[in-house]
């Protein structure tokens, strides 16, 4: 077969092939379309050999395109969730630490200093009744500088904090320090992505709620 044949025959047939709906393609058609095209009888053996040739390749061409396309997608997520994760961490383990720290502080107090202390974690429990139990409250900054959304109880807060450029929504339980209100390690991290999936399944979590009354 003249190499000119050959080439006007692969152009014509990728052509076809490019712009065919592969769902409801077939070598016959593709073959046929192409003859029709180049005026041209491809139904001769040779030149059926040829276009099974041009029209398989295509294809493992377009399979190898998209198992790349997908492997990439894949290692894309996969380094999202990693950094996610890690970012989650380095906060548990920012606020654990500080947590660990009042504990050791705790340790070495007097006795009297305690009881003094703990005297004032009262008062400001009970100063603060009237805004806890899920009441709608304004927005409030606290001593570490977080966004208070709201109070689920005395001690555990919903919160927005941003660690390393990442904002996190965050529950998590409080305690005070030298008069502050201060997060601790008990308590979940949300980043962005995963609150926006929490929040799609809101109408879900009620509806499961309301089954189980």
């Amino acid at each position: 077969m003249d190499r000119g044949i050959q080439l006007k025959i692969e152009k014509t047939v990728v052509g076809i092939l490019e712009s065919a709906d592969m769902a409801d393609t077939t070598e016959y058609k593709v073959r046929k379309l192409a003859g029709e095209k180049l005026n041209i009888n491809l139904s001769e053996t040779h030149y059926k050999k040829f276009v099974r040739n041009i029209v398989e390749n295509f294809l493992k061409s377009r399979q190898d395109e998209e198992e790349q396309e997908q492997a990439a997608e894949e290692a894309e997520v996969e380094a999202e969730q990693k950094v996610e994760a890690e970012v989650e961490a380095e906060a548990e383990a920012e606020v654990e630490a500080e947590a660990e720290a009042e504990d050791e502080e705790e340790e070495e107090e007097s006795p009297v200093k305690k009881q003094k202390k703990n005297k004032k974690k009262k008062k400001i429990e009970v100063s603060k009744k009237a805004s806890q139990a899920g009441e709608l409250q304004e927005a409030t900054i606290d001593d570490n500088g977080d966004i208070i959304i709201c109070k689920l109880n005395s001690r555990r807060n919903v919160s927005i904090q941003e660690f390393r450029g990442n904002k996190l929504v965050s529950i998590r339980e409080y305690y005070e320090k030298d008069g502050k209100q201060l997060p601790s390690s008990k308590g979940i991290s949300l980043t962005i992505d995963q609150w926006t999936t929490f929040k799609k399944n809101i109408p879900a979590i009620e509806e499961a709620i309301q089954q189980l009354q």
